[in-house]
């Protein structure tokens, strides 16, 4: 026998002996036992199965031992393998198939298993019967292994793929370092890295600074090993020696770092790789990665590890340089924006500036409140174009020149007009948008400009938050370049307990979605918000930043004017109305139906809603100014309710007596006709002329019949107003 005719493998397996002269040439049979491949057919309808000797041998069978019954060789194998097979074959046949091809593994004594194939071609009669079985059976083992390797180390550079990609997209969104440590210490991040524990430390100055440290991280001991660089921890190590350190067990961790031996128990990992984190040749830190399951390092898991270090390494380079940077612009908008807001009689301020988190979270927005004389002050919030420091800057130039004009005791729409001119000769290309209102609280009296900006909102005694029509002009700075500087200056009035809200784009503005959106957002949190100053800006913040997030900045001002006494007992409703708002008449009127409608007191919108109309109508036609509505529920018993109209006009009405074809002079009469007393008084500047809708039966007793009864005074002064000196100037009244 020739050491061609050898089976090379274990000695239990049969070896093949060609018995015919060797004639320098190999035929196909020995050619084919050469590489373990045999022939076979198996008659389906005789049952029998005829294979050749090389076949025989790739199932381990003696040639002696063999007989024709299929089922001798199909039972060598498990039970398992054994089915599938049965299970192909049958499938094949039955299926109208014309061949099959199946992998199954055949036990060999030594207790290995070999992996052999069948390839057959299935005969069938003239009908579609299948009546034999023809093909080939070969040891597939060296394939299948390779094969099984190549997926193996397939399936291994995939993961590694996936490690580097996930690593690189989770550390490009991270911006500050707080960010790379959270990407890294999150639910999904010693997934992403692969490992199962992680220990972070950055170098600062000659120390290293353990920032953060992640499951089965030996926690105690690596904060031993923070503080000053210390080689007997291995995480020091790693920073001073600039080189990485993989361990394979923990023996030789302690055999290196002898340190640790105090620590054993407490080390739950049986490999880790401390890593350098080195970035435009500067020495970060360093991060440690451990495994519980891993014993040993090939050249691939090192450079994986190297690479994870090195993207580790810019993000912490990128995110420090950032924070560095955050840090000087924050200071910056720090000493643009004022320490600290006055206190003020009479009410209540709360201010709140939030920056963007795109950026350096520096930006244009400012809030202020400016000491004015007479006991006023002027409250400011605005937006100069632009996240950056020039921004920042040129909105500290802008507030210190608005507060200077103002406190020089200018009336607003000059201030505005100033401040517009300066922003024009600083020759820059940024504009500035801001609300600006001079108040006096003991009178409650504001006097609002806008440039370019959001309106104020006015939230009522009853929760309700009006939005007043606010007259305004163009931004600070175009408004200069355009030659247009006036700004319209529009009265508002704050009664007890109101609260002024005034704030920039930033706490409104969603992405995608219109910006009418954003506001009524804002006025149902400012309807639903609680009433302290204080209380109400922080709710407006945490809502409202939680619902848009934080791509814009926000400057917030609340100023509250302090409530009355007795004004939390009763509902109350103030809306100001002004002149040149056409439909201000037509919404004061629906605003009084529907406060009535929601305090149970339907019954007497009728008649308030008529006397709304009235009284507006003959202050919006016969003065130069707007009014002020104010309607509040008496408190119990009376089941009435006060109505009040005040203008800025001395002139009092008097009642007439029309003719039959007269189109004016019934508004007294009408008054007079539904209230069940009204009457005219004194008002600051002007006068205020109310009346009381309810029941015509007043208490009979107790203080309130009192105050009814004093309640009804002022309708007799007005009476006696038709008597006055005919010289003295008088409103004509529908």
């Amino acid at each position: 026998m020739t050491d061609h005719d050898r089976e090379p493998d274990s000695d239990d397996t049969p070896r093949l002996q060609i018995d015919r002269p060797y004639s320098g040439e190999t035929g196909t049979e020995e050619r084919l036992a050469l590489n373990r491949t045999g022939s076979f057919e198996w008659d389906l309808d005789a049952r029998t199965l005829d294979i050749d000797a090389a076949g025989l041998l790739v199932f381990g069978v003696d040639q002696e031992e063999f007989t024709p019954d299929p089922g001798v060789l199909v039972g060598l194998l498990e039970p398992a393998e054994r089915d599938r097979l049965e299970l192909a074959i049958d499938e094949a046949i039955t299926g109208g198939h014309s061949s099959y091809s199946v992998h199954f593994q055949v036990p060999r004594k030594n207790g290995t298993h070999q992996w052999t194939h069948v390839q057959a071609r299935i005969l069938r009669s003239a009908d579609g019967r299948a009546h034999r079985v023809i093909g080939v059976v070969r040891d597939a083992t060296a394939e299948v292994t390779h094969s099984a390797f190549v997926l193996d180390l397939e399936k291994r550079r995939q993961r590694q793929t996936s490690i580097v990609e996930r690593t690189t997209s989770a550390m490009s969104r991270a911006v500050t370092v707080s960010d790379v440590t959270a990407t890294l210490t999150g639910p999904s991040g010693l997934a992403m890295l692969g490992a199962d524990g992680l220990a972070l430390g950055l170098v600062e100055d000659t120390s290293l600074n353990v920032i953060a440290v992640s499951g089965v991280a030996p926690e105690n001991i690596i904060e031993l090993g923070s503080g000053k660089l210390d080689p007997q921890f291995p995480l020091a190590d790693t920073v001073l020696s600039g080189r990485p350190r993989f361990v394979s067990s923990i023996a030789g961790l302690l055999r290196r770092y002898p340190a640790l031996e105090p620590y054993t128990d407490q080390l739950k990992f049986r490999a880790a790789a401390y890593l350098p984190l080195v970035a435009q040749a500067r020495s970060l830190g360093a991060l440690a990665l451990f495994y519980c399951e891993r014993t040993a390092f090939n050249a691939d898991e090192r450079n994986l590890c190297l690479g994870l270090a090195a993207i580790v390494a810019q993000s912490l380079q990128r995110a420090t340089l950032f924070d560095e940077e955050r840090e000087f612009a924050t200071g910056l908008q720090s000493a643009m924006l004022p320490r600290r807001i006055q206190e003020i009689e009479g009410g209540e301020i709360a201010v709140r500036y939030h920056a963007a988190w795109s950026g350096r979270q520096v930006g244009g927005d400012w809030y202020d409140v400016i000491a004015l004389p007479k006991n006023r002050f002027g409250v400011v919030v605005g937006d100069v174009e632009g996240h950056d420091t020039h921004a920042a800057a040129i909105m500290g130039q802008l507030r210190i020149a608005l507060r200077a004009y103002a406190g020089e005791g200018h009336p607003p729409a000059t201030v505005l007009a100033r401040a517009s001119r300066f922003l024009a000769e600083l020759d820059t290309d940024r504009f500035a948008t801001c609300t600006y209102a001079q108040v006096d609280l003991p009178s409650g009296t504001v006097r609002a400009v806008r440039a370019g900006h959001f309106g104020p909102l006015i939230r009522h005694m009853d929760g309700r938050v009006s939005y007043p029509q606010t007259r305004g002009g163009l931004p600070l700075g175009i408004s200069t370049d355009f030659g247009d500087e006036e700004y319209p200056e529009t009265r508002l009035d704050l009664v007890p307990g109101e609260t002024l809200v005034l704030y920039t784009d930033g706490l409104v503005e969603e992405p995608g979605a219109d910006i009418d959106s954003g506001v009524e957002a804002l006025i149902h949190e400012v309807s639903t918000g609680p009433a302290s100053a204080q209380a109400l800006a922080d709710h407006l913040s945490n809502r409202l930043r939680e619902r848009w997030g934080a791509g814009d900045d926000v400057a917030l001002l609340v100023l509250r004017r302090s409530p009355g006494p007795g004004s939390p007992r009763a509902p109350r409703l103030h809306q100001y109305i002004h002149q040149a708002d056409p439909e201000g008449l037509s919404d004061a009127r629906s605003i009084v139906r529907q406060a009535l409608q929601d305090w149970n007191m339907a019954e007497l919108a009728d008649d308030a809603e008529l006397v709304t109309g009235e009284l507006l109508v003959n202050v919006l036609l016969h003065t130069e100014g707007g009014a002020v509505l104010t309607l509040e529920v008496l408190p119990e018993p009376v089941r009435r309710v006060r109505l009040s109209v005040q203008d800025r006009s001395s002139a009092w009405p008097r009642r007439r007596n029309p003719g039959e074809t007269a189109t004016s002079g019934r508004g007294l009469l009408l008054l007079d006709a539904v209230a069940i007393c009204w009457g005219i008084e004194p008002h600051g500047e002007g006068k205020a002329v109310w009346c009381e809708i309810g029941p015509a039966t007043p208490p009979t007793s107790g203080p309130l019949a009192a105050a009814t009864a004093t309640a009804t005074q002022p309708h007799e002064s007005a009476e006696a107003s038709e008597t006055r000196d005919p010289s003295e100037p008088t409103e004509e009244r529908r």
